[in-house]
């Protein structure tokens, strides 16, 4: 299931599904030429690191292949946090999404109701329609 796994850190890079986050600074500092002070809201992007080339190489291809062996470099893919603040739901999102894959891939024939749907961004990319997908039971 590594595969399955890496394919789906991969889509989630592509598309987080989360934007990002607030934090607080707990000491003052200099960033760019601005200093930053003690306790001011920063907001910080997923996905701006996740699209950055200097991390992430060929941003815009599909490569499960990033995630083997150490996979990305520390904070440059954040999706679950950044240690040692990692999400307390890493693990069950895991085990939920490798079980819904499988079942879905070996279970069923898919196809999309409308192939040529429209996506918007507002502000994460979301199908105007919903993104219907018809099942069909394998037998």
């Amino acid at each position: 299931m590594r595969y399955s796994w890496n394919a789906i850190l991969e889509a989630m890079r592509m598309t987080a599904p989360i934007y990002g986050s607030f934090s607080e600074a707990l000491v003052d500092f200099t960033y760019e030429g601005y200093t930053i002070p003690k306790g001011w809201k920063l907001h910080w992007s997923a996905c701006s690191t996740h699209i950055d080339p200097n991390y992430h190489p060929r941003t815009l291809t599909f490569d499960e292949s990033r995630f083997e062996g150490l996979g990305p470099a520390l904070y440059t893919y954040v999706l679950f946090g950044g240690r040692p603040r990692m999400c307390l739901g890493l693990e069950f999102a895991r085990a939920e999404l490798l079980v819904f894959l499988h079942n879905l891939v070996i279970g069923f024939h898919w196809s999309l109701v409308n192939p040529g749907e429209k996506i918007i961004n507002d502000p994460m990319p979301i199908p105007v329609k919903g993104l219907p997908i018809r099942l069909r039971p394998r037998n």
